[in-house]
């Protein structure tokens, strides 16, 4: 499901979004020493999942604006001029990457299914996601007509293009579970990289591409492996707790990273690979408070003692992302919200030493 669904316990649905805003510079708050320089690419709505073109130039997103209750796929210039739709204004859209040459995009879109937003989970079940019918499509720069990549009518999102180009890592029920797969650029050669009973998602190559880090929550006994699937039976899932899981390229050598509890989700890499960053609630795991962690990546079963904090703002902060050179930060964040729900895309100066 897509990674901004984490935001659903603490956001509300919000007013249409502002036009486009020059880039705001905001202080850091107290504690965030490895940030200085923030600024604050949008201005009103949803903005999330924004993530950078190989050459740095240019960042995509998701965004609920324009009136509409649900998000389409957006690109904005790395100073947050130039921001315009390019995803067809249909269904609902998520998870959007780059690919080679920074003049063409995927994304999973529900338009072969929907022409307005799907509908919303019943409030009566509690905090899930929604399993929409996504499928992967690309799309130019500027817009235009989609191409669709994969045809499973079920949901498959979560793309990331590896980094040589010729792979991408998503997430698919097209086997009946929510797990991990790799496929050329062009949809073939589909290999799936996970098995274990429960949900497996929110895939992302290491900086060498030897290895995947994901978020992970595999029902520990029949009970709550029932409950699993009667929810995947009404294409839902409860995701208040995974954790994160590192495996080789090839789907081997699958290990835990994190031992937290609540909900640890959105990681991405150091740019030397050392590292892994991340959102997490495992401090107040009811509450929308999700920061931004750093781990080391060849930890085992990490508890919060072997953490080192990024964001200290109280709100949600999440899905971050290092520019390509190593020297920026991108994540979205409730900070300095001028409604309830707000949610903005930042980018900060990182401090490495």
């Amino acid at each position: 499901m897509s990674h901004r669904h984490l935001l659903v316990a603490a956001l509300v649905a919000t007013a249409c979004a502002k036009p486009p805003a020059p880039a705001a510079t905001v202080a850091a708050e107290p504690g965030e020493t490895r940030l200085s320089n923030i600024r604050q690419l949008t201005f009103g709505g949803e903005n999330a999942e924004a993530y950078w073109s190989a050459d740095g130039e240019w960042i995509t997103f998701q965004s609920t604006r324009d009136g509409r209750t649900c998000d389409q796929q957006f690109v904005m210039r790395a100073d947050g001029r130039d921001l315009h739709r390019i995803s067809d204004g249909r269904g609902k859209t998520t998870c959007g990457w780059f690919l080679p040459g920074s003049d063409r995009l995927l994304f999973a879109s529900s338009t072969a299914h929907d022409d307005a937003c799907p509908a919303k989970p019943d409030p009566s079940k509690g905090y899930v996601w929604p399993l929409d019918r996504y499928d992967i499509y690309t799309v130019s720069r500027d817009g235009g007509p989609m191409t669709r990549l994969t045809n499973y009518d079920v949901y498959t999102a979560e793309a990331v293009l590896s980094p040589d180009g010729k792979r991408i890592v998503f997430t698919s029920l097209k086997d009946g579970d929510l797990d991990i797969y790799t496929m050329n650029v062009d949809g073939t050669d589909v290999r799936r990289l996970t098995t274990t009973p429960g949900y497996d998602g929110g895939p992302w190559w290491s900086p060498d591409g030897t290895k995947i880090v994901y978020r992970a929550n595999h029902p520990k006994d029949s009970t709550e492996l029932a409950a699993y699937r009667a929810l995947l039976d009404q294409h839902l899932i409860r995701p208040s707790k995974v954790e994160l899981f590192v495996m080789n390229a090839d789907g081997s050598d699958q290990r835990q990273v994190t031992a937290l509890g609540g909900a640890n989700f959105g990681p991405s890499w150091s740019p030397d690979g050392t590292r892994i960053i991340f959102a997490s609630n495992f401090v107040a795991p009811r509450s929308g408070n999700f920061e931004l962690y750093l781990v080391d990546a060849s930890a085992s079963m990490a508890t919060a003692e072997q953490l080192e904090r990024v964001t200290t703002s109280e709100v949600f902060d999440g899905f971050p992302m290092f520019s390509p050179d190593g020297k920026r930060l991108i994540w979205a964040s409730n900070r300095h919200a001028k409604s309830a729900g707000e949610t903005n895309v930042f980018v900060a100066d990182f401090k490495w030493e």
